[in-house]
């Protein structure tokens, strides 16, 4: 970019928070419309028109609206659990349904109960516009021969799907089934088929699964069958094998071993009772204490509870009390006392005897007791050692009878699985039904009218505003006095207007009704003279705009000597040159007009074609310049043409030699202005070889068609003029368009408060 640096601010200078300034967004979107509203506007109208287009000829269609509910709450025939629990119905249940209603399998059904293959109304092609479009592109690439019925099918079946639309509503278990046509009736009919055969389907698909399950339980329950005996067989041959003997719910082996260790424990007891008498008895026997007052002998009589020892004891007590009197009374020595006493020892020695006996009793006794113990002790031993046995076959029997339990348990619930499978098969009940049966709509569903010119209108708008949009973007050239300045950071001295040409035939040396004069300007086209025939135009306004600014730049530095260039050929840039120095010449300034364009001498051409001497003779001495200047008699402009009879190569070389420099060293004693029409800069290099000769260049640029970056490239590669630039001027403005990028240029050019100035065309 070739802009000035811009003066750094101060911290004091900034703001806090840099804002966009909403009025110049504001100014820019309106610029934006204003400069692309032709654009803009005649896209939304081929739009709408073609909504338009649409409209007539789309032929109306209708919807009709069925709505079904999915309802798991309602009551049943049979309350028995469902062979397979149901799960709450939730967002991807019903929109598992809602595919199924967009299935093949119901488009299919419906199409066959309906016999939509033979319906000419619903196999017809599509009609209007768009579909008569479609249909003979199909047509080119389709073939001659009859479809055959399975194509038919298919077609049948696209066109069923394109048209049927199935949504939930909202988040209820309700789902719409709207089907469009070009009939009510057939819309409403194709609807109502819809839903019924997805009810039909439901419950279709229902007794399908019912009786696959009902076959697959039936299958199961006779391998379990078979299992279940297999199983308590095995518990059988196991028990048989093992000895193990069920009573009551306890084995054998387990009551035995109970039994004998209740009898074991009588028959310790038992042998310790006799042991405990046979020891009392041998401790009486063994002390020869047989006094039957003893108290061991009455210890004896009353544990023993023998009636023998009671009875003599008994009477061995009454004789002792008898004995006992005799004695206190008549002596020991008395007869009857020696009698009683001699009964008594006679009785002593008879339990003495008796005692012997019972000790006899007792000890066999013991031995039968002991006896028992050992035995019951002996077979209880045997029993505990079956008993461990049995207790290790014991784990592998209760394997045995938990399998078998369990096939008895899975057998008797797919048992009873079954029945119900059998009853829901028989009675098959689905949780679908139709809440709202379709009707024929009354009015037509599309097109519609208003939304289809409301998308048409605002497509339009939209694609009008992108494509000015994507102008804007791609329009890389200058066409305002902002971009001049904002790009290039120099000022933009005029915007001239695009004129038309015309000729006016040749006036050569024509003043009046004088007589031509020699070496006069020749003015053969109105527009190179168009600032002395129309001085009030906005062209010649728009010359004035230079001049002015020359004559400014000239209170700063001197300056005489201004070149015109620009960065292509014909951009207008002599046709400039020239109205420039007619300008000032007809303002009374003696002005010098030269052709610098050596390679290309197109001002020459246009004012003195007939001229066979110019600059280059000058330079090389063969001509003064008196004899090679052209003058107009009517604005005293005087005009040094360039004459070659032969393309120059080296033109840079020569315009940078010293005869040019003395050339323009004398120009400048001689004459006030002197404008100079130098070449292109993209082109040549002979405009870098003069800026040692030039006071300022102005530029000249041809408005919307000149691109930016050759602009920028040319000034960039010569900074010798861009550093004398007084101004650039943008040529050839369209001013019925100019007025769309810069508003005020536009009221410039078209109010009317300008006439009274005399500004006209």
């Amino acid at each position: 970019m070739l802009q000035p640096a811009k003066p750094i601010s101060t911290p004091s200078e900034l703001q806090p928070t840099q804002l966009a300034n909403l009025s110049e967004i504001y100014s820019g979107a309106i610029t934006f419309l204003h400069r692309q509203f032709p654009v803009i506007i005649l896209i939304m109208l081929v739009v709408l028109g073609f909504g338009l287009i649409y409209l007539f000829t789309a032929p109306p269609r209708y919807t009709g609206v069925a709505v079904i509910v999915i309802d798991t709450k309602k009551n049943q025939l049979f309350q028995q659990q469902s062979l397979f629990a149901d799960a709450p119905i939730d967002s991807p249940t019903v929109d598992t349904q809602i595919e199924i209603l967009k299935s093949e399998n119901v488009a299919l059904s419906v199409i066959k109960d309906l016999h939509l293959l033979d319906d000419k109304e619903f196999m017809a092609p599509a009609a209007g516009l768009v579909g008569t479009l479609v249909g003979a592109i199909s047509g080119l690439f389709g073939s001659d021969e009859p479809a055959s019925e399975s194509a038919l099918t298919r077609g049948a079946l696209r066109r069923f799907q394109s048209d049927l639309n199935v949504k939930r509503l909202g988040l209820t278990y309700a789902i719409e089934i709207s089907f469009r046509s070009g009939s009510p009736e057939q819309a409403a009919r194709i609807a109502n088929a819809v839903a019924d055969a997805y009810v039909v389907d439901s419950l279709e698909a229902k007794y399908q699964t019912t009786r696959r399950a009902a076959t697959w339980l039936q299958d199961r329950l006779r391998e379990l069958r078979q299992e279940l005996t297999v199983a308590e067989q095995a518990v059988l041959d196991f028990k048989v094998k093992n000895d193990i003997v069920d009573t009551g719910g306890r084995l054998l082996n387990e009551q035995q071993l109970a039994e004998l260790n209740s009898a074991l424990t009588q028959a310790r007891a038992q042998t310790a009772e006799a042991k405990a008498r046979l020891d009392r008895v041998s401790a009486i026997l063994n002390s020869k204490n047989f006094d039957p007052a003893s108290n061991e002998t009455a210890t004896v009589a009353d544990a023993l509870r023998d009636e023998v020892v009671g009875k003599l004891r008994s009477q061995y007590i009454d004789l002792a009390t008898r004995e006992a009197n005799w004695s206190r009374r008549y002596g020991r020595d008395h007869l009857a006392a020696v009698n009683l006493r001699n009964q008594m020892q006679e009785i002593s020695r008879s339990i003495a005897e008796e005692l012997r006996r019972l000790a006899e009793t007792y000890k066999s006794d013991f031995e039968i007791a002991k006896s028992r113990e050992d035995a019951v002790q002996k077979s209880l031993s045997e029993i505990v050692s079956q008993s461990q046995i049995t207790n290790q076959a014991q784990i592998q029997l209760r394997e045995l009878q938990s399998r078998a339990d369990t096939y008895r348990a899975l057998n008797d619930n797919f048992l009873q699985r079954y029945m119900e499978s059998v009853q829901q098969q028989s009675f098959p009940i689905t949780e679908t039904r139709v809440i709202t049966k379709a009707s024929p709509p009354t009015s037509k569903s599309s097109p519609k009218t208003l939304l289809i010119l409301a998308v048409a209108s605002m497509g339009g708008l939209f694609l009008g505003l992108g494509v000015g949009l994507l102008r804007d973007v791609a329009d890389r050239v200058y066409r305002t006095s902002a971009q001049i300045e904002a790009d290039l950071g120099v000022d933009c001295l005029a915007v001239l207007p695009k004129i038309k040409p015309a000729v006016t035939g040749d006036l050569a040396g024509k003043v009046g009704d004088q007589p031509p004069v020699e070496r006069c300007i020749v003015r053969k086209s109105a527009l190179a003279w168009s600032i002395v025939d129309s001085p009030f135009s906005r062209f010649a306004e728009s010359i004035r705009s230079i001049k002015v600014a020359i004559d400014l730049q000239r209170v700063v530095k001197p300056t005489k000597i201004i070149a015109v260039t620009s960065s292509l050929p014909n951009e207008g840039k002599s046709t400039i040159a020239s109205s420039l120095a007619q300008l000032i010449a007809y303002g009374g300034s003696k002005v010098l007009l030269v052709d610098c364009d050596l390679r290309n001498p197109s001002l020459t051409r246009q004012l003195a074609p007939a001229a066979d001497r110019g600059i280059l003779d000058v330079l090389n001495g063969s001509m003064r310049l008196e004899d090679a200047i052209w003058t107009d008699p009517s604005t005293n402009l005087i005009f040094l043409p360039a004459v070659a009879t032969a393309p120059i190569p080296h033109s840079s070389e020569i315009l940078s030699s010293d005869a040019v420099r003395k050339l323009f060293e004398d120009l400048r004693e001689r004459f006030e202005y002197v404008i100079v029409d130098l070449s292109p800069l993209a082109p040549v290099v002979d405009v870098r070889a003069t800026t040692h000769l030039i006071d300022s260049f102005v530029f000249v640029v041809e408005w919307g068609r000149t691109k930016i970056d050759v602009v920028e490239h040319a000034l960039g590669s010569a900074r010798g003029v861009y550093e004398n630039l007084l101004g650039v001027v943008l040529n050839k403005a369209d001013i019925n368009i100019l007025g769309r990028y810069e508003s005020y240029r536009g009221n410039y050019y078209r109010s009317r408060y300008y006439e009274r100035y005399g500004y006209t065309e």
